[in-house]
């Protein structure tokens, strides 16, 4: 049943979106998927160098900060102080219910990100799940 639901939401979704991007609505005041893509590999590029040129103690310093910023994000999570739209809310109850859904309205366009979220939520929905939450809440690699 849980597939049939799946199958038809996806029939549903292909009728419903225009075929070929020729009507990808881009919004002039963004920036677009290839130049956040190609700005993140660059600063991915740029800390790799960072890391290569430092030695193993800054290194292991520079670990611990990371680590103690978690921290102190998780305890101002935990303490309430962290701020979480509605917005956000409602895709992760989305992401949770209807994935594929979720992560095209968070990206605002059909990516890649969305057909592997699909195709994992078509295999077995859990893995679905966990990848549209982690697209949701910004924790997915580039």
């Amino acid at each position: 049943m849980r597939y049939f639901t799946l199958l038809l939401f996806v029939a549903a979704f292909t009728v419903a979106t225009p075929t070929a991007n020729a009507f990808v609505i881009v919004n002039p005041e963004t920036q677009s998927t290839t130049d956040k893509e190609a700005e993140a590999l660059t600063a991915v590029a740029e800390y790799q160098a960072e890391l290569a040129a430092m030695s193993k103690k800054e290194r292991r310093q520079l670990k611990r900060n990371q680590r103690k910023q978690v921290k102190q994000l998780m305890q101002d999570y935990k303490d309430g102080q962290a701020d979480v739209s509605e917005g956000d809310l409602l895709l992760i109850i989305l992401a949770i219910l209807l994935p594929p859904l979720a992560v095209y309205l968070y990206e605002d366009a059909i990516t890649t990100k969305f057909w592997i979220s699909l195709v994992l939520t078509l295999l077995f929905f859990l893995p679905g799940v966990i990848y549209a939450l982690l697209v949701v809440t910004g924790n997915a690699k580039k």
